[in-house]
C-alpha cells in the first residue's frame, strides 16, 4: 500500500511539475498568410487548440470555443486554434463554423515544440505569466474550459 501510495506522489509531482514550462515560442501563418508570433499575445490567457476540420471532437468543441472567447475576449483572453490541416480546408471550415478567434496553420516543429502532440483535440491553457497551466488531451467540455480560464483570469 505504501508502494502505491509512494508512486501516486511521485506521479503526481512529475504531472504538475510538467506544466510549469514556459510557453513554446512560435511562429505561424495565419489563413491570410500573414505570421503571427506567440509572443504578440504575452501578458494575456490564451487557450491553444490543436485542431484538424476532420476530426469530429474538434467540432464538437468548436461551438464552446467561439461562446467562451466572445465572452472573455476583453479580459485579456485569447484562443489560438492551431490547425493541422490544409488551408483551404481550414479557411472554408472557418467560415461555415462562422469561427471568431485567430486560426493558424500549424506546422511539425509547432507540434514537437508542445510534446509531439499525437492526438487531436489538444489544448494549453496559458497564465498570464507565460506558463502552461494546463493540458488537455481529447475533447473537454466548455465547463472545464471556463473554469480553468476564469482561475487565470483573477
Amino acid at each position: 500500500m505504501k508502494k502505491i501510495f509512494l508512486i501516486l506522489i511521485i506521479l503526481l509531482i512529475g504531472f504538475n511539475a510538467s506544466y510549469s514550462n514556459n510557453m513554446p515560442y512560435f511562429e505561424l501563418k495565419d489563413l491570410n498568410g500573414k505570421v503571427v508570433k506567440s509572443s504578440e499575445y504575452q501578458g494575456k490567457v490564451i487557450l491553444i487548440n490543436f485542431w484538424a476540420t476532420w476530426c469530429p471532437p474538434c467540432k464538437r468543441e468548436i461551438p464552446d470555443f467561439i461562446d467562451l472567447y466572445k465572452k472573455y475576449q476583453k479580459e485579456d483572453f485569447v484562443i489560438l486554434g492551431i490547425a493541422l490541416d490544409d488551408i483551404k480546408s481550414v479557411v472554408d471550415f472557418k467560415s461555415a463554423y462562422k469561427i471568431n478567434y485567430p486560426i493558424l496553420i500549424g506546422d511539425q516543429e509547432v507540434v514537437r515544440k508542445y510534446g509531439n502532440i499525437r492526438g487531436i483535440p489538444t489544448s494549453f491553457l496559458i497564465g498570464k505569466d507565460g506558463k502552461i497551466k494546463q493540458r488537455y488531451d481529447g475533447y473537454r467540455t466548455r465547463e472545464i474550459f471556463e473554469k480553468d480560464i476564469l482561475k487565470e483570469l483573477k
